[in-house]
Parts: C-alpha cells; structure tokens; sequence
C-alpha cells in the first residue's frame, strides 16, 4: 500500500475534499494532537527566541511548515488546484494579517511564561464575535455579547499581573499588550479567512497562506541594518534544529488541524482548544520553571468558560465554522 494511498483513507478523495464526515471520536484525537504538535513548535520556539530575532522564527516557521502542507495537499491530489485562484489580494490580505498575528503573538511568548502568553491568546475568538458583527455584519444577540464582556473581563484579570503599578515599557508589559494585539490580528485573520471560504478551497487557502507568509517575512531581514537586535543570525546546529522543529511542528499541527474538522463539525472540535492551557501549564513547570499565578487561572478559566457558551450559542443557533475553522491557523501556529 502506498502512503498516497493510506492518505486517501485518512483524508476522503478529492471530490470529497469540503466535506465533513462523521467521526467525532477521530476528530477529537487529531485536535488533541495538533495542539501537541503546536505546544512542541511553542516550547522550541521559546528556546530559540533566546538567541534568534523573531523575524528569522516567523521565517522559519512559515519556511518548514510549508513542506508538510505541501505534502498534505500534493497526496491529495490537489497541488495544482491549491494554487489557483481568483482572489490573490484576498490571499495575501489574509498573509499579511496572519503574519502580524504571529510577529505579536511570538514577541509575547517569549516576553511572558507559557501559561499567561496562552491564557491571553484565548481572547482571540471573544475579537471574532466583535469583529464579525462590525466587519460582516453577522447579527450578534444578547447571550454572546453578554459572553464576549464577561470574557474580556476575564482577560483583564489574566493582564493584571503584567499591568498594575509596573512601568508600562518592561518586558512583561510590552508582551501583555503584544499578545493582545495577537489576539485581535489572529481574530481579524479569521474574518478574512471566512470571506476567503466563499470562493476558495480549504487547500489553497491553506498554501497560500503558507507560501505568502513565507515571502513576507523575508521582510524582517533589512530590519537588522537599522536596529541591530532584530538582525538575523547564522545559527549553530541545535539551533538550526529547533529552528527546523518550529516549522515542522507547525505544520503537522496545521495538517491534524485541518484534518480533525474534516470527522466532526466545529462545535464538537473547538472547545478542545482550550486544552492548550493544560500544555502550557505542564511544559511552562518542567521546562521552563514557570508557575502561573492565581490571577492568570482565574482569568483563563472566565475566559475559557465565555468562549465555550460562544461555541455553544453558534450551535443552538445553527452556526457552523467548521470550513472555516479548518482553512485557519491559530495565531500562535
């Protein structure tokens, strides 16, 4: 048996490329895996952010992570199609905005411990609900907007540690701010992803969000002439290893994403997100010594309980993201 042909199975034939199985059990364990594959790509990440400018990680995971995808949609038999288009500034509209998601939520990763970077990431989609209703129009009713306050509630209780009586230009302020910034640019990702689904394959999407994102951060390289902590470096052979594992993680991460909203719709997959909050709690402990404090808790789980009736509120009202939801990335991804 061929591995095109292991893939076939795995993932349905081409002609069945936009629909959703029924399989919730499969679908589950590919989310769970993705977020492992995600928090691998996050704790080398922070490694690296040790010695390594974030405009070269962006690079590198965007660089990487486009052969796995590339493998996915080639086995797939969709490579060609992946790459055609009627909507190239949509794409790269799309590129863009990703991009800024990543630059902020990276800087923020590696200015905050894992737990508190996490915990603030989850804001993401409370920006959606908000950014849906203004930019899309998309009706928003009393429940969700009542979920989407308490959640950003939520979120300030997480940001109170790096906010109170500090200086606003340290390290963990500047991150805070960073990785809400992330979170909305993540969200507004989103929104265009939604637009892009209208017209566009999961597939294209996909690569050229990949591929476009790739060219993009090649733009941080001249930022070294001018601002000499930004230049890129040559890195030593752990480093081009973890700088390698950040993209490769990240794009398996992508493929089991995408694939997990292929066997169940995203009400079922979504809320497993939030499990990132567990990774970031263990790996923050055994790697990085990192303990989050009562605040950061507290915070995630109102922010994780708003975003899960926010799911549950699209379901009752026959809402379904699951297309669009599998053509995304997480911001930090």
């Amino acid at each position: 048996m061929t591995l095109r042909s292991v893939l076939s199975r795995f993932s349905g034939p081409p002609a069945q490329a936009g629909m959703t199985r029924h399989a919730p059990l499969i679908g589950i364990t590919l989310k769970l895996a993705s977020t492992i594959a995600f928090f691998t790509m996050a704790t080398a990440l922070k490694i690296a952010a040790e010695t390594v400018p974030i405009g070269e990680l962006v690079f590198a995971r965007n660089f990487f992570g486009l052969f796995p995808v590339l493998l996915m949609v080639a086995m797939r038999g969709e490579l060609v199609l992946a790459f055609q288009t009627k909507n190239p500034k949509g794409h790269l509209t799309r590129a863009t905005v990703g991009l800024s998601a990543m630059v902020c939520s990276f800087t923020a990763l590696y200015l905050l411990p894992l737990p508190d970077a996490t915990a603030i990431g989850f804001a993401t989609p409370l920006f959606v609900v908000v950014l849906a209703f203004f930019l899309l129009g998309e009706p928003v009713r009393i429940y969700r907007w009542s979920a989407v306050v308490v959640g950003f509630l939520g979120i300030l209780v997480v940001l109170s540690p790096h906010l109170g009586e500090k200086e606003l230009d340290n390290a963990s302020t500047l991150g805070a701010l960073l990785g809400t910034a992330g979170a909305g640019f993540g969200a507004l990702a989103m929104i265009t992803v939604r637009k892009l689904c209208e017209t566009e394959r999961t597939s294209t999407i996909v690569t050229w969000f990949a591929g476009s994102a790739t060219v993009l951060s090649l733009l941080t390289l001249p930022l070294g002439l001018v601002l000499p902590d930004l230049a890129w470096v040559v890195p030593d052979a752990a480093t081009a290893g973890l700088l390698l594992l950040i993209g490769l993680a990240g794009g398996v991460g992508q493929i089991l994403l995408t694939q997990s909203y292929r066997f169940a719709d995203a009400s079922t997959i979504a809320p497993f997100d939030y499990v990132n909050m567990l990774w970031a709690i263990i790996v923050g402990w055994l790697i990085f010594s990192e303990m989050p404090v009562p605040e950061v808790v507290i915070g995630a789980l109102i922010v994780i309980a708003a975003g899960v009736f926010v799911i549950y509120r699209e379901h009752k009202l026959g809402i379904d993201r699951t297309k669009a939801r599998r053509a995304s990335s997480p911001s930090k991804s």
